[in-house]
């Protein structure tokens, strides 16, 4: 009953972690005074509102992320993927016109990869000047997404995979938290969306992170997800997923690419 109600509002696939659902969906159930699995289910499902659904979704999806995880993507968006993207804009870019830069974390939760991406990027371009660059994050989770759109963050947080050097360059302290300055924070944008909906974008993406994402879905649930992130990247643009993953013999029209210790993935032509 959960397990499938649970696939059809996110696509994760928790039908064999009963112990998941309950350890979750137990502080919903005490909230709304539940005696039972079966009354809290009822109550989900006949909100018009929807703002018990969006509580589930909360409250089961995976939010495990920090600054720069697993740095290898890091490294190779600053020594391979941008260095290639700029040479290939700066050719199609107007003359006295700004080279754009779009890049979409399709699964941010709390805002740190994408943050990572925009420090990568001032790191290795040094002054955005000449550039127009804009970042988009999205998470099926609302709680994250709030979180992610504040850039404030606690003590350990913050000592998770970011370097004495770069906090003190991209953060300034408030109160007993970190806030992302501004400058940081203005190239990004953050919005609620479902990765297994369809969507359309004004402009196609020159990068996409969505790492570490798929594995909790079933097969067709992955291929809907790539094909959706497909359809919003550049022709030339670059996939980033995670290094457990793999669209070897799921997703034909990716084709992949080894840099260092990394894969990235980019349309066949």
């Amino acid at each position: 009953m959960w397990g499938t109600f649970i696939k059809s509002v996110c696509g994760n696939n928790i039908e064999d972690k009963a112990y998941l659902i309950e350890s979750r969906l137990s502080p919903i159930a005490k909230e709304l005074n539940c005696d039972s699995w079966q009354e809290l289910y009822y109550k989900v499902k006949n909100d018009i509102s929807g703002t018990l659904k969006r509580k589930i979704i909360n409250a089961i999806t995976t939010n495990e992320t920090s600054f720069f995880r697993d740095n290898s993507p890091f490294e190779m968006l600053k020594y391979k993927i941008l260095p290639d993207l700029i040479d290939k804009r700066k050719k199609t870019t107007p003359s006295g016109s700004d080279i754009p830069i779009r890049i979409w974390s399709a699964a941010c939760s709390t805002g740190q990869e994408l943050y990572s991406i925009a420090i990568a990027i001032r790191e290795t371009v040094g002054n955005l000047k000449g550039y127009d660059v804009r970042l988009l994050g999205t998470d099926i989770s609302d709680d994250v997404v709030t979180k992610a759109s504040r850039g404030i963050y606690g003590k350990i947080e913050i000592e998770r995979g970011l370097a004495p050097d770069m906090l003190n360059r991209y953060f300034e302290k408030k109160d007993s938290e970190w806030k992302i300055k501004d400058e940081i924070r203005a190239l990004a944008t953050f919005k609620h969306i479902n990765l297994l909906e369809s969507v359309t974008f004004p402009n196609k993406f020159d990068i996409v992170f969505c790492r570490n994402v798929a594995i909790y879905f079933l097969t067709d649930d992955r291929k809907k997800l790539y094909t959706n992130i497909g359809k919003e990247l550049a022709s030339d643009g670059y996939l980033i997923i995670g290094a457990t993953e793999s669209l070897a013999n799921l997703c034909p029209q990716f084709q992949s690419f080894r840099y260092l210790r990394s894969v990235y993935y980019q349309l066949k032509r």
